[in-house]
């Protein structure tokens, strides 16, 4: 196939793909889907035993965690250019070794530096992958069959998020081999190995000839979320030094200069008609604000369990379990239900999971509440699934023209942004004065509830009647 096929070239071939080929495909991209957000939670549950065995300080086990999200948010807006310039599947092929040389390497790795070190080899990896799986379901899928694979496409992100804390607990409570916690690395690794080898059945489409990558935009970014991202994840545990407040400085400058070069460039990373397409703001924005909830309150669950409710990791990964089984339920009847209700549906999950997080509050933890949690958090599971598996199928289905393109990659950039602000916002609210564990995840719930709220409210605005359009393929 020509290198220099345009997007609606390779649509047309799309059309002819056959069913069984076009669900190999879905496979091979939603697979690798998985291990990303799999490894954005996977690590938290473990971070005790990673600090006991590599006598980590606080300072450092936080960069553990965060350094992967770092680096996976930085470059997700170039890698979806990059894409279009040289190929979706030449980057995801890219994207996956990187991945997997970066997991091995935290597996192996004999000391904090070096776990760092590889935590930011495998966000770079995932942050090269993520864009070019959305671009790829546009272009492989028929229009009619797209909101289907994209539903699926957000199932499998949610349950992914979901899932690596409970596998994580899972593996750190079995020991296997005698490995610790070096086990959450290594399972990712097969997952990531079958989709490198199933990338050759991947379309080998990139965007219109003669695109160029916005190199001085690329650099921005990069600059403006690392100096976002970093004090976001070290700022707390720091107290807040002066260099934390130089980095948030250094971000608005950075995205600031961005956002209003944009239209001066001849190929801006980011077309500027998303500015002005109002379902790609408030579905970047609705995305935004529901993931600075839902990473912070499964961080904030585990946190909690284990070291105020004195939960071992495997304890703490069974309780969660309904809240993760019942999003599996929860994403399969959403497609359906977002094409009967729109945003509604959107609206409805939003607020089931504020109220769970209201009536979980006085739960967790206590020894009277501990079985009333289960159906609360089973309640919240569903309404969450139901919330990622229509998420992008509707705010996709609303965006058109050149604002497409770039969505495909502002929306994982959002949802990257919304975790890490989440789990700082709700750590202050955890970790803030209070009399006692209670009151401190009292203080957390709230906030998750505000958050869920704002959500709802947010959702209300992309009821225009968008939602029942096919979702269009990126644009050039």
């Amino acid at each position: 196939m020509n290198k220099g096929r345009s997007v609606g070239e390779e649509r047309s071939t799309g059309k002819e793909r056959s069913m069984g080929e076009e669900r190999f495909v879905l496979s091979v991209v939603l697979s690798a889907t998985f291990v990303q957000l799999l490894n954005v939670t996977i690590a938290q549950v473990a971070a005790p035993a990673i600090r006991d065995d590599l006598g980590a300080g606080p300072g450092a086990v936080q960069l553990v965690l965060a350094g992967y999200t770092l680096t996976y948010a930085c470059l997700l807006i170039t890698a979806a250019r990059l894409g279009d310039r040289y190929g979706y599947r030449r980057l995801f092929v890219l994207g996956t070794v990187v991945f997997t040389i970066g997991s091995v390497a935290c597996a192996c790795a004999p000391d904090t530096a070096t776990l760092i070190t590889a935590r930011l080899l495998q966000g770079a990896g995932s942050g090269l992958v993520a864009p070019q799986v959305l671009s790829i379901i546009q272009v492989a899928v028929p229009a009619a069959r797209r909101p289907r694979a994209l539903g699926l496409f957000g199932a499998t992100m949610g349950v992914a998020s979901l899932a690596g804390p409970l596998i994580g607990g899972l593996l750190v409570g079995a020991d296997l081999f005698g490995l610790g916690w070096r086990p959450i690395f290594l399972v990712t690794v097969p997952v990531a190995l079958v989709s490198l080898v199933g990338a050759r059945a991947l379309p080998r489409t990139r965007g219109a000839d003669g695109q160029r990558v916005d190199g001085a935009g690329a650099v921005l970014t990069t600059v403006g979320f690392g100096a976002l991202v970093l004090p976001l994840a070290l700022g707390r545990e720091a107290g807040w030094p002066w260099w934390t407040w130089a980095g948030f400085a250094v971000s608005a400058v950075s995205l600031g200069y961005f956002a209003w070069a944009l239209s001066r460039r001849p190929d801006p990373l980011i077309h500027p008609s998303v500015f002005r397409d109002r379902t790609a703001r408030w579905g970047v924005l609705l995305v935004f604000v529901f993931n600075a909830g839902v990473p912070s309150f499964t961080y904030l669950l585990f946190l909690h369990l284990q070291s105020a409710a004195g939960y071992s990791a495997l304890a703490a990964a069974l309780t969660s379990a309904p809240f993760a089984a019942a999003a599996v339920l929860g994403s399969r009847g959403a497609p359906a239900a977002a094409r009967r209700h729109g945003s509604t549906v959107l609206t409805v999950a939003s607020l089931a999971l504020a109220g769970m997080a209201l009536a979980l509050a006085p739960l967790v933890g206590s020894s009277t509440g501990r079985w009333v949690a289960l159906p609360v958090l089973a309640v919240g599971g569903a309404a969450f699934g139901s919330f990622t598996a229509s998420a992008f199928t509707l705010v996709l289905a609303g965006v058109g023209g050149a604002a497409a393109g770039s969505v495909s990659g502002l929306l994982p950039t959002a949802q990257q942004l919304g975790g890490s602000i989440g789990v700082t916002a709700a750590g202050l609210a955890y970790f803030a004065p209070a009399a006692g564990p209670a009151d401190a995840i009292r203080h957390a719930m709230t906030y998750e509830a505000a958050v869920f709220v704002v959500t709802a409210l947010i959702s209300l605005r992309l009821r225009d009647g968008s939602a029942t359009r096919a979702p269009r393929s990126p644009a050039p």
